[in-house]
């Protein structure tokens, strides 16, 4: 796609959070991004998401066999963290500590000496 450059380095939950925040400044869109229309704009992109996988059965780990269909994927899993991001920004969530905190109660929750055969 033209004037698309690939990133060759590590982008953080913050970086994408400012880059969020100023695209949407930039276009005059903060006041269409409250927590409900950003929740649903998620829930749209995560159907899209669901429509890629539907009718395919199980996958292989690392879609081996995919090309197009992993660009499209890629693009829409985009599309999901970025709304995500935008959400958790305009709740006032700092999403990284968020997510690991969370890490750390399951990790309290499923201990790592149980091993699960079928879901809790």
């Amino acid at each position: 796609m033209s004037g698309v450059e690939e990133v060759d380095e590590r982008v953080s939950l913050d970086f994408l959070k400012h880059k969020m925040a100023k695209f949407a400044k930039e276009r005059d869109w903060d006041h269409f991004h409250t927590p409900r229309n950003l929740l649903l704009a998620l829930v749209g992109e995560v159907g899209e998401v669901s429509e890629i996988f539907q009718w395919k059965g199980e996958v292989p780990k690392g879609l081996p066999d995919w090309k197009e269909e992993r660009i499209h994927l890629g693009e829409e899993l985009s599309d999901v963290l970025l709304y995500l991001v935008r959400l958790a920004d305009m709740c006032g969530i700092d999403l990284g500590k968020a997510a690991l905190r969370k890490l750390q109660l399951n990790a309290i929750k499923y201990k790592a000496s149980n091993k699960y055969t079928q879901h809790p």
